[in-house]
């Protein structure tokens, strides 16, 4: 059980980097976090509607495999 803890807290990890790493990458609304980071390069990247909706698809998935690992993990916590 141990095992299964500490590969669900390394996944957890990895997870929450990609989570962030994604969130900023989207095209900035405007004076956002994005824009701090070369606004101008998230617009030439960012000005493809499939590039975008593919973005969105990513991170809905990983949020959800985020959220599946964080349920996964408080489970094994309380019954371990």
């Amino acid at each position: 059980m141990n095992i299964a803890i500490i590969v669900c807290q390394v996944l957890l990890v990895i997870t929450s980097l990609l989570l962030i790493l994604i969130v900023l990458m989207h095209k900035g609304r405007g004076g956002g976090i994005s824009d701090m980071f070369g606004g101008g390069l998230s617009q030439a990247a960012g000005s493809s509607g499939v590039a975008e909706r593919n973005l969105n698809r990513i991170t809905v998935g990983m949020a959800l495999i985020w959220v599946g690992v964080v349920i996964a993990l408080g489970v094994m916590m309380k019954f371990q």
